[in-house]
């Protein structure tokens, strides 16, 4: 794989992190702000929100830049973003700083997508992006549990000075190994901003939005859960976001491989893997050992749909990917946001802290719906195989040889592809 994806990772990890450590620094947040636990936990909606917005603004302000200075430029900004977070004396102004760093977020993954898969080849475009998505799941591994440990034991802050260094280490990479890409000439934003006119795109979308909002639901809160029901102290909670982050990583390689061979079922099991997992979830959150195995399985059920998520979009809007690649970010973010507050609401109206699960299993199963009604109008714009073997016979007979079947059935094993 090019060097270039190990600078688009190491931009991931950083994103990653400020995007995820907050779950792990909600109570000490909380304290210091003088804020309840669910109003800290709208600094992971008020984020999410700020992805949504600045996904196709900063995607389609960029039209005109080269990939490669546009992704300069997104850093850049995730870098002030972060400054604000780390010198806010106030809950307002981390809110900005979260919103400010938020806004880069779509865009960079939406282009740093493209980018990925136009380094390699076509039959390796999933796994390239999920390499890309890699340094998403290594900040769960390592960044957020670090962040953790630093928040818990010198201030929440310390967490995003360390991120905005985070900021300037994939500034630098990517400055130093993207290669210049040509820009595709897909006709500019109004070619961009024509593919949400094709219905697979916004199914796509929705998809995307219902199964991360799964995710979200229950993960912004774990840390609640696993010390107020699992009865960990505050301090396992780091090494628990490690066990996440493992489930993440193998989720998103695996997923990543399995949907070069085979993107809808592997997007469609993942999904009803992640539904089943939180259901489990709720009876084995009041029990420690059974709790962190489920912690772990539901971040590789969680973290193997994105792979196939993210492709199905590019697949969908091809032509012109970058926008719709960038609105599929702010998908995912809409998604926890919504999970988010979802959850927050639940606990809000004393339904527990396992309660959030039970939303998570009901948002995959939507997803999942979504997804196989996408499958199906596919197939019914497909012919039907006894309508091509038909077609193949006629070419037969009024065809110069055994040439013309292989020119007639090639496009339709690509497209069965």
């Amino acid at each position: 794989m090019p060097i270039a994806l190990l600078a688009l990772a190491l931009g991931a990890f950083g994103i990653g992190t400020t995007e995820f450590v907050i779950v792990g620094l909600l109570e000490e947040v909380a304290d210091d702000l003088s804020v309840s636990i669910p109003s800290a936990g709208l600094l992971v909606t008020g984020y999410a929100l700020g992805v949504v917005v600045g996904a196709p603004l900063m995607t389609a302000a960029g039209t005109r830049l080269p990939r490669k200075t546009m992704l300069a430029v997104l850093m850049a900004v995730f870098i002030l973003g972060n400054l604000l977070c780390a010198v806010a004396g106030s809950y307002a102004l981390l809110m900005t700083g979260r919103l400010v760093a938020a806004l880069t977020h779509g865009a960079f993954f939406g282009i740093g997508s493209v980018v990925a898969a136009n380094l390699v080849a076509p039959e390796r475009k999933a796994r390239a992006i999920s390499l890309m998505f890699i340094g998403l799941t290594v900040a769960n591994v390592l960044g957020v549990p670090m962040g953790t440990f630093l928040g818990q034991h010198f201030g929440w802050r310390s967490t995003f000075w360390v991120v905005t260094g985070l900021g300037v280490v994939g500034l630098l990479g990517i400055l130093a190994l993207v290669p210049p890409q040509p820009r595709e000439d897909s006709g500019g934003l109004r070619s961009e901003i024509a593919v949400f006119r094709r219905g697979q795109v916004w199914l796509a979308l929705a998809v995307t939005a219902l199964g991360f909002g799964a995710v979200f639901a229950s993960f912004t809160y774990i840390a609640p859960m696993m010390t107020k029901v699992a009865g960990f102290s505050d301090g396992a909670v780091s090494w628990l976001l490690v066990i996440f982050g493992v489930g993440l990583c193998l989720g998103n390689v695996v997923g990543g491989r399995l949907a070069d061979r085979a993107l809808m079922r592997t997007l469609s099991i993942a999904l009803a893997a992640l539904s089943v997992v939180l259901v489990i979830f709720v009876f084995t959150a009041h029990a420690q050992v059974p709790a962190a195995i489920t912690l772990g399985l539901f971040g590789a059920a969680g973290f193997a749909t994105v792979p196939a998520m993210q492709m199905r979009v590019l697949q969908k809007a091809d032509g012109a990917p970058a926008l719709a690649s960038a609105a599929n970010i702010a998908a995912f973010n809409l998604g926890n946001a919504v999970g988010a507050w979802l959850g927050g609401f639940a606990i809000d109206h004393d339904l527990g802290y396992t309660a959030p699960n039970w939303i998570g299993a009901l948002l995959a199963g939507g997803a999942l719906a979504v997804a196989v009604y996408s499958v199906r109008l596919d197939r019914r714009g497909r012919p039907a195989p006894q309508d091509q073997d038909r077609d193949q016979d006629r070419d037969r007979a009024s065809g110069p040889g055994a040439e013309q079947p292989q020119d007639t059935g090639a496009p339709a094993a690509q497209a069965h592809a």
